[in-house]
C-alpha cells in the first residue's frame, strides 16, 4: 500500500457563482470537450477569470478533484510522487536475561502525489499556471493526454505503468508567454487538449459579477463598469489593463462607502487612480487619468456636492 497525500477536493457548485449566457456558453462548451474525452485549457491575461471557471467546470462535472499549482520549482516527483521519507522498525528482544538481540532496518517510503492520485481513481485534475512550471516536468502528462498511460519510476514498485482511468479529466489553465515566469509549452501538449481563449466578459457579465460581490445596485454597479472599460479602451496595448477585479475592489470600496462616493468629491477619484493606473506610466497616465475625469464628471457627477 502506498501513502497518498490528503489533497482531494470536494468539488461542488458555487450558490454565488455569477452565471451569464456568456459563462454558460463558455462552462457548455467545455463540458462538451470534456464529455467528448478531450482535456481543456483556458488561456487568457491575469484577471480574466481562469482559475474560478476551472473549478465551476470541475464542480459541474460532479466529481472529486485535486489542485495543482504551477511552480518553476517543480520536477515530475512533484505530479506523479517520489520517496519522500523512511520507515524505520526497530526491535529489541531480552527475553533470554544473559542475550540482548537487537534488530534495526530502514527502508524508503514511497509516496504517490497529487497527479497519480487523479489518473489511479479517475479524479479531475485541476492543473493552474500550468505553463509556470519548467516544461521538463510537464513531459509526463503527454503519454497520459494522448496514450491514457501513467509512466511510474522503478523506485515505486508493482508495475512501471499506471492504466489511467476512464473518469480522469484534466483541467489546465494558463497566462500569456509574454508574462514574467512563464515558460513555452511544449507544442506537443498543447495539440493533445482544447484551447478556449479568454479575455475581459461581456459588460452584461461584468456588471453581474461586480454587483453580486460588491452588493451595489444595478444602476452604480453599471457605473463602475462603464469607468473601468473606458480606462481599459483609453490603453489597448497595455497587457495590464484593468480587469473584472478592478471592478470588483472599486465597487467594494464604494460599497464601504454607502455609494456617496460616486456623487460627492471626497477622494474617489484618488481611488480610481490607484486602482486602475497601477502600472501605467508616461503618456499612457496622462490619457488615462484624463479618461477617469472625462467618466467621473459626465457619469458619476463626482463635481456635485449636496452639502
Amino acid at each position: 500500500m502506498y501513502t497518498q497525500p490528503a489533497t482531494v477536493l470536494s468539488a461542488q457548485p458555487s450558490t454565488d457563482f455569477v452565471e451569464t449566457p456568456y459563462i454558460r456558453d463558455l462552462t457548455d462548451r467545455a463540458l462538451d470537450y470534456i464529455r467528448a474525452g478531450f482535456p481543456i485549457h483556458f488561456s487568457g491575461p491575469a484577471g480574466v477569470g481562469k482559475t474560478t471557471l476551472a473549478l465551476h467546470v470541475a464542480a459541474q462535472l460532479g466529481r472529486p478533484s485535486v489542485l495543482v499549482c504551477g511552480d518553476h520549482e517543480f520536477g515530475s516527483s512533484d505530479l506523479v510522487g517520489g520517496l519522500l521519507g523512511y520507515h524505520k522498525k526497530y526491535l529489541k528482544d531480552n527475553y533470554i536475561r544473559s542475550v540482548l538481540k537487537t534488530d534495526e532496518s530502514m527502508t524508503s517510503q514511497w509516496v504517490d502525489n497529487r497527479l497519480t492520485t487523479a489518473c489511479q481513481h479517475g479524479l479531475t485534475l485541476i492543473y493552474d499556471e500550468f505553463t509556470r512550471s519548467r516544461p521538463e516536468a510537464n513531459n509526463v502528462l503527454l503519454s497520459i493526454l494522448a496514450e491514457g498511460l501513467l509512466p511510474l519510476p522503478t523506485a515505486r514498485g508493482g508495475e512501471n505503468y499506471l492504466k489511467v482511468h476512464p473518469d480522469f479529466t484534466a483541467i489546465l489553465t494558463s497566462n500569456p508567454e509574454e508574462y514574467a515566469g512563464v515558460y513555452k509549452s511544449q507544442d506537443a501538449l498543447r495539440d493533445r487538449m482544447v484551447t478556449l481563449e479568454l479575455g475581459n466578459f461581456d459588460e452584461e457579465t461584468e456588471v453581474a459579477i461586480t454587483r453580486a460581490k460588491s452588493r451595489l445596485s444595478l444602476e452604480d454597479s453599471r457605473y463602475i463598469v462603464s469607468l473601468v472599460r473606458k480606462v481599459r479602451e483609453a490603453q489597448p496595448k497595455n497587457k495590464l489593463t484593468p480587469t473584472i477585479r478592478a471592478c470588483i475592489v472599486l465597487g467594494k470600496i464604494l460599497s464601504l462607502k454607502g455609494g456617496t462616493a460616486l456623487y460627492v468629491n471626497n477622494g474617489f477619484k484618488q481611488i480610481c487612480l490607484d486602482v486602475l493606473m497601477p502600472e501605467v506610466t508616461g503618456k499612457d497616465r496622462k490619457r488615462v487619468s484624463q479618461v477617469i475625469d472625462e467618466a467621473l464628471a459626465a457619469t458619476f457627477q463626482a463635481e456635485v456636492s449636496y452639502v
